[in-house]
């Protein structure tokens, strides 16, 4: 990975906010070296990868509200175009609660023929940035790899939007996706929610919204390195080793606080906006999680997958070692990033065979 452009790092960038957040890479001259005990413990296949992250992430200092703008726009631009052969269509639904409607993408609707499974899907970006019209390209290759129907929520972001706006978003997407089965040839039986870093944590909250409601049926979750725990970084510390590359502890406390609308790791922080935090993980569907092991959520996703184990929830747990955040966007064809999708695959393919 030597001899990198402006736009490979646009396109590492962009590939990154879909499940964590890097810094503003414009105008940069000089950067310190990546810090030798942090690539360290990193696979040797991915360090490559990381040292460039982590050279990007040098460049932009603390996350502020004044950044986001630009921080939104660099995403944007390095967006991979949809691809021509999996359709997209552009739907808005009604989200009530005093809302504005939201819009969703559907990928890959095939009305007519045999009912196939679904996805809920819902992007990552620390809850800060990010947008599902930025994951289509990455969403139609996942759905033409499963055949399935995906809808995505362009939820509103924080911390613009708290939780209770969000959450309620992406439970309108679910809602919509279940009553419009029959016109996008889905399967009422087998929706799946699943969702990458900020948008593990949403798939994981709106698996707990569903079960709560009674309304929707959701037959699995995919957790794809999800943020589930606001006290990771404050109250919760970590090694130093454990979060180095790309998202890290302020990064966290940043959007959490962004999210919450409050100071994260206190205890005056509502445990309906926080996974880690709900009491009862009973009746909840099955679930696949993974995570790399130096990931910033290595450690409350390992849990959290305890946790359902424990409460009866059929659960597939991966670690793979020497991962960071975001290492199978960035690095998809390292051995380590091979193994993590297959498995991401197999786990969808099982549960829609099974109904979960």
């Amino acid at each position: 990975m030597t001899g990198w452009t402006r736009r490979d790092m646009l396109r590492t960038s962009s590939a990154v906010v879909a499940g964590t957040m890097l810094a503003d890479v414009a105008g940069a001259v000089a950067t310190p070296q990546p810090s030798r005990e942090a690539l360290a413990h990193v696979a040797p296949e991915l360090r490559p990868a990381a040292r460039q992250i982590m050279l990007l992430s040098t460049q932009g200092g603390p996350f502020t509200d004044a950044k986001l703008p630009k921080l939104r726009a660099t995403g944007a631009a390095g967006a991979q175009p949809p691809l021509a052969d999996i359709p997209v269509q552009v739907r808005q639904v009604v989200v009530g609660r005093g809302q504005p409607d939201v819009t969703v993408y559907v990928v890959n609707a095939r009305p007519g023929g045999p009912a196939r499974p679904a996805i809920l899907h819902t992007h990552g970006g620390g809850f800060i940035v990010g947008s599902a019209k930025q994951e289509l390209a990455y969403l139609q290759q996942l759905a033409k790899d499963i055949d399935c129907v995906i809808v995505t929520v362009e939820y509103r972001l924080a911390p613009e939007t708290r939780y209770t706006g969000s959450i309620e978003e992406n439970y309108a997407g679910l809602r919509w996706l279940h009553a419009q089965a029959a016109m996008l040839g889905v399967d009422r039986s087998r929706i799946a929610v699943m969702g990458e870093s900020a948008g593990g944590g949403h798939a994981t909250l709106l698996a707990i919204v569903a079960r709560d409601r009674g309304e929707v049926p959701v037959a699995f979750q995919s957790l794809i390195y999800p943020m589930l725990d606001d006290r990771t970084g404050s109250a919760v510390r970590l090694p130093p080793f454990i979060g180095a590359v790309g998202w890290d502890g302020p990064a966290n406390q940043y959007g959490w606080r962004s999210f919450l609308g409050m100071a994260p790791g206190t205890a005056q922080v509502p445990s309906a906006a926080v996974p880690a935090r709900v009491a009862d993980l009973r009746r909840l569907p099955p679930a696949f999680i993974a995570v790399g092991g130096v990931d910033l959520f290595a450690p409350e996703d390992m849990t959290y997958a305890q946790r359902l184990t424990e409460s009866g929830v059929a659960t597939e747990f991966l670690l793979v070692p020497g991962a960071f955040h975001g290492f199978d966007r960035v690095a998809p064809e390292t051995p380590q990033a091979q193994q993590f999708t297959h498995a991401k695959l197999a786990a969808l393919r099982r549960a829609f065979a099974t109904g979960g």
